[in-house]
């Protein structure tokens, strides 16, 4: 595959990789294993990547740490704007900060995720975004009610675009359904496929981005599933979409990061462990996940 990716019209535009974070034997960062991971990604197609999300497993880093993720993501990428950083937070100055930190590193945008402390309700979470917004980078909004406990629903991401507090959202409820209404109520905000499993629906219903897991282990295959998606080519995507997918869902479950580390171990990339909490997937959960990934390169997508 060419190095050459499509010209992007934002930023936040394209396959995304949300990238997984390696970690040494006693887990400290692997920061040179990471910046060689990163600028492979670049290599092998995808638009940019994504740092300190929470398949990077940010929760469990220092700030020096995670600042650092950053600082390398974007030297290695070459372009800071193909990196948004992940920018979750506690607490909304917090997140500001963190967000003032990616622009001083030279990312192109942030990805926000709301309050998720506790159930905040509407002008809390507008207020929220409103604060980071300030820093001044775009903000890509992060849907994930299955472990923020707040929905953003059409309605309030409609309500968060007029505010000016936000460019696209990373939506991940899993209800495709969704797609629409957005378009409907906000037509000038982009839709970014959250979860690797509802990425052709999402396609199809006009998504220009897609904040992915899998391309950390199969940069190439997701790409151009991905292309096939957007383009409408459905006589590949389709295909492909279902060869893939015993391996995308993965993306949806709580074993996620371990999930996408074992495939990126098979397939030859920098894996390895993850950090406590997290703890070595199950031994019938790892057969599972290595059975899918070993279909995946028998086929000859690996």
């Amino acid at each position: 595959m060419s190095t050459n990716t499509p010209p992007r019209d934002q930023p936040w535009h394209g396959v995304m990789v949300a990238t997984a974070l390696p970690f040494h034997a006693d887990l400290r960062v692997d920061f040179d294993a990471y910046a060689e991971h990163v600028t492979w990604l670049i290599g092998s197609g995808c638009d940019g990547v994504v740092p300190n999300g929470s398949l990077g497993e940010y929760q469990t880093l220092t700030d020096d740490e995670r600042d650092r993720v950053v600082r390398t993501a974007v030297e290695a990428a070459g372009d800071g704007d193909r990196v948004m950083s992940g920018v979750a937070a506690y607490g909304s100055a917090e997140a500001r900060r963190w967000a003032e930190q990616a622009g001083e590193a030279g990312a192109g945008s942030v990805l926000l995720l709301p309050p998720n402390a506790y159930r905040a309700a509407d002008a809390a979470v507008r207020a929220h975004y409103a604060e980071v917004a300030r820093a001044g980078l775009p903000v890509v909004a992060y849907n994930n009610p299955h472990d923020t406990k707040v929905d953003l629903t059409p309605q309030l991401l409609a309500a968060l675009y007029n505010d000016g507090s936000i460019v696209a959202v990373k939506e991940f409820s899993g209800d495709v359904r969704r797609a629409y209404e957005i378009a409907e109520l906000a037509p000038g905000l982009d839709l970014l496929a959250g979860a690797d499993d509802v990425l052709l629906e999402l396609a199809v219903a006009g998504a220009v981005g897609w904040i992915a897991g899998y391309p950390n282990a199969f940069p190439e295959a997701c790409v151009s599933l991905y292309r096939a998606a957007v383009s409408g080519d459905l006589d590949t995507a389709v295909p492909l979409y279902r060869s893939l997918h015993a391996l995308l869902r993965w993306d949806s479950k709580t074993e996620f990061v371990q999930a996408i580390k074992v495939s990126m171990d098979l397939a030859g990339r920098p894996g390895g462990p993850v950090r406590p909490p997290r703890s070595p997937l199950p031994a019938d959960t790892e057969a599972a996940v290595r059975a899918a990934t070993e279909k995946v390169m028998a086929e000859g997508l690996g």
